[in-house]
Formats: C-alpha cells, structure tokens, sequence
C-alpha cells in the first residue's frame, strides 16, 4: 500500500531533452535497490516536459528517497539539464492498483 508520493516537473533546456530522457532512464536500477520506494516513473509530458511520480508507503519511505542517490543525482544534474529548479511537491495518495 502507498500513502504518499512525489511529483517532480522537470524542464529541460534547449537541445537538452534526449539528456534528460536517459537521465530519467538511467534512476531505474538506483530506485530498484530502495526497499520503500514502491513506485517510480520517470515520464514524458510535452516537448521539453518532463516529471518523475513515485509512491512510498509512509512519510520514513518519502524521506529516505529524498535523501537517496537519485536525489542526490538530480541535485547534482539540475543546472545542466533544467531551465529552472525541479519542482517538487509532496503529494497524499488517495487510491492506487498497484501490481501484487
């Protein structure tokens, strides 16, 4: 079960967005080794749009993503590869299918 989330819009920069895209492709095996992340996309929202949703079961879980390597990552690559900082919000999950 998940009961808090994460949603991060990302903007790339000009002539940036296949970076971005393997950025976002590249967290998959640093977020498989997080034992509370239960889910976690890396997604596509318009030409230079992109965002990152993923899901924990309780606020310990959220924390300890955001003081993860793939954090760390995106802190690191953030004036390289965004026209502005990411925007983060932390979001409630209301209802969610999740595969067993």
């Amino acid at each position: 079960m998940v009961t808090v989330a994460l949603l991060i819009r990302l903007e790339a920069k000009p002539g940036k967005e296949t970076e971005v895209e393997d950025f976002l492709k590249s967290g998959v095996p640093i977020v498989e080794e997080e034992p509370s992340t239960t889910a976690w996309f890396g997604i596509r929202m318009g030409p230079s749009t992109f965002g990152i949703f993923d899901a924990f079961p309780d606020e310990a879980g959220r924390k300890a993503h955001l003081s993860g390597r793939v954090a760390a990552a995106l802190t690191a690559k953030a004036s390289e590869l965004f026209a502005q900082p990411p925007q983060i919000e932390e979001v409630n999950v209301l209802a969610a299918k999740l595969p067993r």
